[in-house]
């Protein structure tokens, strides 16, 4: 198999950023088995209230930050979460919330849907199948009903019809047992069966479908790797490298921050820790943004060889499909 570097043809440069897409941690209600986070209820990892700080100062001072992205675990649990979104909608800034939806049944946490559209925060929602076995199977027994109900929940305060209140949800294809690899499906018609089977049986409405590759990273590796499949499941994604796919990768305008205050690339960078770097090859942190003024201190993004998911076929990302 060939080092992805090796597929690209010019140096794989920053553009102009405007997303901050931060992880509050790694504590989650789930434990689901495809979670490249590793998140579960047994973790302890989250957001500093000085690293938090740093943050709002940043989402304060940077007018080109067009979106904050929060993430986790689950990021209503984390420190920090409330405060991220009430300063970035107070910006009139983009906040996306990429939530499991059980954790709105869960004791403390009751009033999420309400403070997700009082503040109109996008909802980008994980169910990656619309089938109950396929749900529960990959994130534990029960999940799907409380999925249903919560997306019940959203839509009767307006999710999925209202324009200001956008209702995301996430496919993920299930985990390899063979060699039989597959892509993750047309986006746009698996949305279509989405929306048709959750209707039909549910009632259910929502905004958009993001259909994502498994990267063989976190839960995903070690899935592969304990059936002696990584590597065969690597060299099918670079079989499927799309060059098409590269000036809409994610990382081109986005800085990923961790709950300690570091920057990435991307979310996948931060969970196999490769961390971004400047020209002078040091490591960035938050404090040396406050410190420089600027978010464009990053030149070439940092890859590695599980950047094939994100360049297979469609491709993929945090939004879904590329192509």
């Amino acid at each position: 198999m060939a080092p992805f570097s090796q597929k690209l043809q010019t140096p794989f440069l920053k553009h102009h950023i405007s997303v901050l897409q931060i992880n509050l941690g790694k504590i989650c209600n789930l434990a689901c088995s495809h979670c490249h986070v590793e998140a579960s209820p047994h973790r302890t990892e989250e957001l500093t209230p000085e690293v938090c700080e740093q943050l709002i100062e940043i989402i304060r001072r940077f007018p080109q930050i067009q979106t904050v992205d929060l993430t986790g675990g689950a990021p209503e649990m984390l420190y920090g979460f409330r405060p991220l979104i009430e300063v970035a909608r107070e910006q009139g800034k983009e906040a996306i919330a990429r939530s499991n939806l059980t954790i709105y049944f869960e004791k403390g946490y009751e009033d999420i849907p309400e403070f997700y559209a009082r503040h109109q925060v996008r909802v980008v929602a994980s169910l990656p199948c619309y089938l109950e076995d396929n749900v529960d199977k990959m994130r534990g027994k029960g999940v799907f009903d409380r999925s249903i109900q919560a997306l019940q929940w959203l839509n009767r305060l307006g999710y999925g019809s209202d324009p200001h209140l956008v209702l995301d949800l996430v496919y993920n294809s299930q985990l390899p047992t063979s060699e039989r690899f597959t892509l993750a499906p047309n986006q746009q018609n698996l949305e279509k069966d989405y929306k048709d089977y959750l209707q039909k049986h549910f009632g259910i409405v929502f905004n958009s479908l993001f259909a994502l590759t498994n990267l063989p990273i976190g839960r995903s590796k070690f899935h592969l790797q304990h059936r002696q499949l990584e590597q065969q499941y690597t060299s099918f994604l670079e079989s499927h490298f799309n060059p098409n796919t590269l000036n809409h990768l994610m990382c081109r305008n986005q800085l990923s921050i961790d709950y300690q205050g570091n920057i990435y690339d991307c979310d996948f960078n931060q969970m196999e820790n490769l961390p971004a770097r400047s020209p002078s090859d040091h490591i960035l942190t938050l404090a040396e943004i406050l410190k420089l003024d600027t978010l464009e201190i990053i030149q070439e993004i940092q890859t590695a060889d599980y950047c094939y998911g994100c360049t297979a076929g469609s491709g993929s990302s945090c939004g879904g499909s590329l192509l």
